[in-house]
């Protein structure tokens, strides 16, 4: 008959078996945000391209998209790796949504090479150009979403939910700068380019509030010193230019461009060391139950195969016999006790998953939100962001509280007619 020591070894080797997946996920994560960084810089590049009828950044696109080609093949060998597992029967429990994002994301990395040619024919306007990079890297970072939504592990997963709102954050910096760049180049304000720019320094802040809440004190203090005062100062100063009717100035174009570049290369220090700590903690983590197992395995060969339950309704007392004859009982005890302490783990990871996830979460329902925003009543992104937050000020409620109740009424409300042309 098995024992309960053999299904506590069968548990352990379920959980060493989720921590391979979630190193070979946070593999792939780290690979995508090489990618995204260098496919933020590609976006930047062509978007001053376009701005200035091909005068700028001519030269330093062929480099850059060379090193996009590499950073690429690693992330598309990394989706490889995980369908293979799949096919081995290796495959973590958020397989379904996880390869739907990459589904997804598939077909624009496919169509890279078309939008690289129609920026070299200056077939595109700027905003067009940022959107289609724009829509690429959100399918890029729907991918590393979903790995942090299935994470098993509360560390991990707090880590993964740093780690995506990060990059998050970073590709709305990213975005900004290429905005601002064509912004500066073009010379033209108004009051939806002043909107789009507020949402986009709106929605860095919140992104990097959450990676600040979730992160350890170490990536803290290296985000904290990886921003340079001067360079924010000029981010600011320029800001603030932007956001008036300006004439049209290649330099100030340049210093944006500049200084954000600089603002973001620093950010990928902290983007590199997520991802090193994240590698770390899956190897630990791994090591740690490796090693448990081992002990577990070991005691399983000193039990008495006659062992029963018979201790199961014991008082602590008996259970304290330490003579030679009761030397089963005590190996029975210290099953029990590894059964009990396990179970107490596994709750309090659950516990600490919910608090990881919430985050998620809330996530999902403000997007929900928007997204019903944006077809009910025409919105884009930013007016709808800003309704949302509007409303949650004016009511001093939280933002995800009042995306809940819009989505509670979804069913009551009107469609807006489309407007005649």
């Amino acid at each position: 008959m098995t024992s309960g020591l053999s299904f506590l070894i069968a548990a352990r080797r379920c959980e060493i078996d989720a921590l391979d997946q979630l190193a070979r996920t946070s593999e792939l994560v780290g690979a995508i945000g090489r990618l995204v960084h260098a496919l933020q810089r590609e976006r930047g590049m062509s978007n001053v391209f376009l701005a200035s009828h091909g005068g700028r950044f001519a030269d330093q696109r062929g480099p850059q998209i060379v090193e996009c080609l590499a950073l690429e093949q690693q992330v598309r060998a990394g989706f490889d790796r995980l369908e293979a597992e799949h096919h081995r029967g290796v495959s973590a429990g958020h397989g379904a949504r996880l390869f739907s994002r990459i589904a997804w994301v598939l077909p624009g990395l496919d169509a890279l090479p078309a939008l690289r040619m129609r920026i070299d024919a200056l077939d595109l306007q700027p905003a067009q150009a940022v959107a289609a990079f724009a829509k690429l890297v959100a399918g890029l970072l729907a991918v590393v979403f979903e790995a942090a939504d299935g994470a098993t592990d509360p560390e991990i997963s707090r880590l993964l939910v740093a780690t995506f709102n990060f990059m998050q954050g970073k590709e709305f910096a990213g975005q900004e700068r290429a905005f601002g760049a064509a912004a500066l180049a073009l010379g033209r304000g108004d009051d939806a380019q002043r909107q789009q720019w507020r949402h986009l320094i709106e929605s860095q802040e919140r992104c990097f509030q959450v990676f600040i809440d979730f992160s350890g004190d170490a990536v803290r203090t290296l985000w904290h010193d990886s921003q340079s005062d001067a360079v924010l100062a000029d981010i600011e100063r320029l800001r603030r230019m932007g956001a008036t009717s300006v004439p049209a100035d290649a330099l100030l174009s340049q210093a944006w461009f500049d200084g954000c570049t600089r603002r973001i290369d620093a950010m990928q220090t902290v983007e590199n060391r997520l991802s090193a700590d994240l590698r770390a903690l899956c190897d630990h983590k791994t090591a740690q139950a490796r090693s448990e197992l081992a002990a577990y395995q070991q005691l399983l060969g000193t039990l008495a195969p006659q062992a029963g339950g018979a201790l199961f309704f014991d008082d602590a007392q008996q259970a304290q016999d330490a003579t030679p004859a009761q030397l089963g009982r005590h190996l029975e005890r210290s099953v029990l006790d590894m059964v009990q302490e396990q179970s107490r783990r596994l709750q309090a990871m659950s516990d600490e998953l919910d608090t990881a996830r919430a985050s998620l979460n809330e996530r999902k329902i403000v997007e929900r939100a928007k997204g019903l925003l944006m077809a009910h009543r025409r919105l884009s992104e930013a007016e709808a962001h800003k309704m949302l937050r509007q409303t949650a000020m004016n009511q001093k409620r939280r933002l995800v509280d009042v995306a809940e109740s819009m989505l509670a009424m979804a069913d009551y409300l009107p469609l807006e007619a489309a407007p005649r042309r």
